[in-house]
């Protein structure tokens, strides 16, 4: 099953038309899209997610809001502009090429979240989507295999549990109201960030796929202020709970396994792929180890 809620895009200069995709730099857990920036005052790097709907970025300088950047090609250094100004704050929008045909056009405000995808063809652009997806998806398979074949021999205690294998789709739901808390294919929840910003987080249902989007901007390794249950507003941390990858504070939610509802811990730090279980369900139940680790 794709999740086509979590798409990827990848982009290339509309001049040069070098790829502009970073796979050293993740935002969202996805190769990044870098770009040269320029605020008036101060030049940098800026890597934006390449998931799309997702708002956040990683930039080596400080941008304030509302600030109109120009942006440009790390390659030719050509500026990535677009004809039409952005129809909610009349900045000039830019503009970056899609490897699937069509160009995905977006503000140059910041703050602004207006975006949007162009085809020239949408009948070829939405067959190479299709077969992209399941190009990545078979190697995703591969790799699993690979990655099996590295383990060392389970023992017989091992052998007896149930196992929740990588890309298993992940049915969660709140553990104090206990509805559903998949929505549209994917988790959605509740945060919000130490300054008191709040709004949502969807996360990829299926283990080990740590894809992720936000309604706010969330900078890679933040911190977390607050997760809670989009319906009953119950937070969702676990008091004391730490993560055991990088120490920083938990929040629980509920996975519905073959035989039971299980706790299934998460880190509220971005960018952080830690998950596990209570000791109790370890005794029966394990969980598929990341290929990420």
């Amino acid at each position: 099953m794709t999740n086509y809620s979590f798409i990827s895009l990848n982009v290339k200069c509309p001049e040069c038309g070098k790829s502009l995709m970073d796979h050293e730099h993740k935002v969202d857990n996805e190769p990044s899209i870098k770009l040269l920036v320029n605020d008036s005052k101060n030049k940098g790097t800026i890597r934006l997610s390449s998931i799309y709907g997702s708002y956040n970025f990683v930039c080596d300088i400080t941008l304030e809001n509302d600030l109109i950047a120009v942006f440009s090609c790390p390659f030719c250094k050509s500026e990535i502009t677009a004809k039409e100004l952005c129809s909610a704050c009349t900045a000039p929008m830019s503009s970056l090429i899609l490897d699937i045909g069509g160009k995905i056009n977006f503000c140059s405000r910041k703050g602004c979240k207006n975006h949007n995808i162009g085809f020239e063809d949408l009948s070829s652009a939405l067959t190479k989507l299709y077969q992209e997806f399941e190009y990545r998806g078979k190697h995703l398979t591969d790799d699993i295999s690979h990655h099996k074949e590295d383990k060392k021999a389970l023992t017989k205690e091992e052998e007896n549990k149930e196992i929740i294998e990588t890309g298993t789709f992940l049915q969660t739901y709140c553990p104090h109201c206990k509805r559903a808390l998949i929505e549209g294919d994917m988790i959605k929840l509740k945060i919000k960030k130490k300054n008191g910003e709040s709004g949502l987080i969807m996360l990829s249902p299926y283990l080990n796929v740590f894809s992720s989007k936000s309604t706010v901007f969330l900078p890679e390794e933040e911190t977390v202020g607050d997760i809670s249950c989009p319906h009953c507003n119950t937070s969702l941390m676990v008091n004391g709970g730490k993560c055991e990858k990088c120490g920083t504070q938990i929040a629980k939610i509920l996975v519905g396994a073959r035989t039971k509802m299980i706790d299934f811990y998460i880190c509220s730090k971005k960018g952080c792929t830690w998950h596990g279980l209570s000791k109790n369900d370890l005794s029966d139940i394990r969980l598929e180890d990341s290929l990420e680790w």
